[in-house]
């Protein structure tokens, strides 16, 4: 598809972003990574800070067709292999799997650095290098680009999908500030005129690819309703116009016509008038529950509450229309323990196909939104299906179970057997470890310690403050001497 530039909207929203991100600057960026085990609260819809689904970055479906996760391929029937096979010698050593890099090389990339920090590992220098780059002096990131010493042009395939996963995968790192801004004022402008992002620059907004900017923004502490194209709308207005109503009764559920989801994509011009109503699509909707509550790909655990259902408002907001589409995806779970991939248009064959590709980021967006009980079936669904069909589809995939286990506060190295970090790791160079607090000290931190009755927590601040008078003191001693000798 051809890329849709508009120069005078571009230097006007690069001059606008410059203000932005400078008053934001102090809400989050990447000064100090974040731990992916920090609590996460549910952000208000109109300034959601932090952590999105994993949309598809292939591209848009044909004739309609709901689009599924890119890599939501049916698992061979084959047993699981366990690590990867050899990695070919052409392919670059900072790269992650083995598969031709063309179709996905940066989108895999960024999700299997975003599925180490999930693990609490840092990506090996190499793999973060490589990442970076791949970036044009646009600030875009292509595809995959084999040359990266050649300068990007017309032909080079930029790509909003692989730009903002890349995003909150560096925004993980630290000391990448200038990287992410270059990316993020590139995705301004090629913000279409409702708000949103499609698969390429120009194309028509799609969910997932709006939901994956509006991580990338969150990852960075931009609020995405500050993020608007020159016509004034931002992303959230693209979203909340992809929702499909809740219907009588205000029970969402799957199938044509399903209520409380997401569809991919506006209907085309000409077309989805009248009584047509748009379809909700599983991986879309997944992708926008998550945005809609303000988080990124990698999620720490949140504390289950009662069941979502789809309720008509009068005023739609972002966090109704997520918990909606999270009424949707628990009803579509609740009937197999897992989503399934439609029928291939124009095909004989119409057997749905599990997917489960679209079934880790149900788990993800469901248990991230408070919903986790209704996720705990497809949880172990994934546990016993899953490992096949990631082992087929490489480091996107395996990135993709670490972030439902992440999120559900399940040990990736124990997911039905696999250790799912090994086997990521396996893919490409060997990452390191990051020290963390031991487990109890921070679980007696977080029940406030001898017995839950805060007296733990108390004693902890109260050491800090203590420590921090004396060092004061010490140092103020230590300047009052240095004046008495230089006198």
């Amino acid at each position: 598809m051809t890329t849709v530039r508009r120069s005078a909207a571009v230097l006007a929203a690069s001059a606008v972003l410059c203000v932005t991100l400078a008053q934001t600057a102090v809400a989050g960026g990447d000064v100090r990574a974040p731990s992916p085990d920090a609590p996460s609260a549910t952000p208000a819809p109109s300034s959601p800070p932090s952590p999105s689904a994993t949309p598809a970055p292939s591209a848009p479906p044909a004739n309609g067709a709901p689009t599924t996760s890119s890599t939501s391929t049916p698992a061979a029937p084959a047993a699981h292999a366990g690590l990867s096979a050899p990695r070919p010698s052409s392919l670059p050593p900072g790269l992650y799997g083995t598969e031709d890099p063309a179709r996905d090389g940066v989108w895999r990339q960024s999700l299997a650095m975003l599925g180490q920090y999930a693990a609490g590992q840092r990506p090996a220098k190499s793999a973060i290098l490589w990442l970076k780059g791949q970036q044009c002096a646009s600030g875009a990131f292509p595809t995959y680009r084999a040359d990266p010493a050649a300068p990007c042009d017309a032909d080079t395939a930029t790509d909003p999908n692989a730009t903002a996963a890349a995003v909150q995968a560096l925004s993980t790192l630290g000391g990448q500030r200038p990287v992410m801004l270059s990316a993020l004022n590139w995705l301004r402008g090629v913000q279409n005129a409702d708000g949103g992002w499609g698969h390429r620059p120009g194309g028509p907004s799609d969910a997932n690819s709006t939901s994956l900017v509006i991580g990338a923004l969150s990852a960075t502490g931009i609020r995405p309703s500050s993020f608007r194209s020159p016509e004034g709308h931002h992303a959230y207005d693209a979203l909340l116009g992809l929702a499909v109503p809740c219907g009588k009764g205000g029970k969402g559920g799957a199938g044509t016509g399903a209520t409380g989801g997401f569809a991919y994509q506006r209907a085309p011009e000409g077309q989805g008038s009248g009584t047509a109503r748009p379809v909700a699509d599983n991986d879309a909707t997944a992708a926008a529950v998550l945005a809609g509550v303000g988080k990124r790909m990698v999620v720490a655990p949140v504390k289950a509450g009662p069941a979502p259902a789809c309720r008509r408002t009068g005023r739609l907001t972002p966090e109704r229309a997520a918990r909606n589409g999270a009424a949707y995806l628990a009803s579509a779970l609740a009937a197999t323990g897992h989503l399934d991939r439609p029928p291939v248009p124009g095909t004989s064959d119409s057997t749905p196909l599990a997917d489960p590709g679209s079934t880790a980021d149900a788990v993800a967006a469901l248990a991230s939104s408070g919903y986790a009980n209704q996720a705990a079936g497809a949880l172990e669904w994934l546990k016993k299906n899953a490992g096949p069909w990631a082992a087929e589809n490489g480091p996107a995939a395996y990135a993709q179970l670490i972030f439902a286990a992440h999120t559900t506060g399940t040990d990736p190295r124990d997911f039905g057997g696999l250790d799912l970090v090994r086997l990521l790791n396996a893919t490409g160079p060997a990452p390191t470890p990051v020290p963390s607090i031991t487990a109890q000290p921070v679980a007696e931190i977080r029940n406030g310690g001898l017995g839950g009755t805060g007296f733990g927590i108390v004693w902890v601040i109260g050491i800090g403050l203590a420590a921090g008078i004396a060092i004061g003191y010490l140092l103020s001693t230590r300047g009052r001497t240095g004046q008495h000798q230089e006198l």
